[in-house]
């Protein structure tokens, strides 16, 4: 059987540590996690004009995260906290192709910062540095390697997510000093922190819309096994469909 083709978003540095001149960048373990599923791992570069070509030919994508932030103004808020740090041309790709994705009912999975903005490309909003707005948080930036749980989550019931997973708790890692805020009428949380941190969306209506907090291609629990097992099958229904 033909594996589905795969979009996976880059991060990229403009000097410095790999390279003294810019370079992409890409976790091994995104590539290897898809292929594991069945999947045909594609880097996505950052050309605007390559969008329309990537989106005839993938049949999934998964946003991924990084050290970096969205701009505050992106959800309509002029206030920007010390702490954030921006990447525009990834940002403005990563808004297009999640869009046309969107469009296209394209199998998307967001995780970490992919999520963040899959919200804000729906139309949400997003905490921009946890620690001066949830009372009493948990460490998010997880000092223990990330391969390892940092908390657990809860599944709400009657969503895509709890479905995936058939659990209403997981064991997850934890990266990041921003998350969700406020969601959009059409957008369901699936999952939230025991801090009340937002820990996944979903679209309901969509072949496979959602989004994670937290990073599942590490497979720290069984139900990321399984998230990823659900987007591939979402994504080989959608190449089937679009020959």
């Amino acid at each position: 059987m033909k594996r589905p083709i795969i979009g996976i978003t880059l991060d990229s540095e403009t000097s410095g540590g790999y390279s003294k001149f810019p370079w992409y960048a890409l976790r091994k373990n995104y590539c290897d996690t898809i292929f594991q599923a069945g999947g045909l791992p594609l880097p996505l570069t950052h050309e605007l004009e390559t969008i329309k070509n990537y989106l005839e030919i993938i049949d999934g994508i998964v946003i991924t995260g990084g050290a970096f932030d969205l701009d505050p103004e992106l959800f309509g808020t002029k206030e920007r906290h010390r702490t954030i740090i921006t990447k525009q041309q990834r940002t403005e790709f990563e808004i297009a192709i999640t869009r046309g994705a969107m469009k296209k009912d394209l199998p998307i999975l967001g995780i970490c910062g992919g999520e963040q903005l899959l919200n804000v490309v729906l139309g949400g909003t997003l905490i921009q540095h946890i620690p001066d707005e949830i009372v009493s948080p948990l460490t998010h930036e997880q000092t223990n390697p990330r391969n390892e749980a940092s908390h657990t989550i809860n599944i709400k019931n009657n969503t895509t997510l709890h479905r995936i997973v058939g659990k209403p708790s997981m064991s997850v890692n934890s990266a990041h000093h921003q998350s969700i805020k406020t969601i959009s009428g059409n957008v369901i949380v699936n999952a939230i922190a025991p801090d009340g941190v937002i820990e996944g969306i979903e679209v309901p209506g969509k072949r496979f819309c959602l989004g994670v907090q937290w990073h599942p291609e590490f497979l720290i629990d069984s139900g990321d096994k399984k998230l990823f097992a659900a987007f591939l099958i979402a994504s080989s229904d959608y190449a089937q469909n679009n020959q």
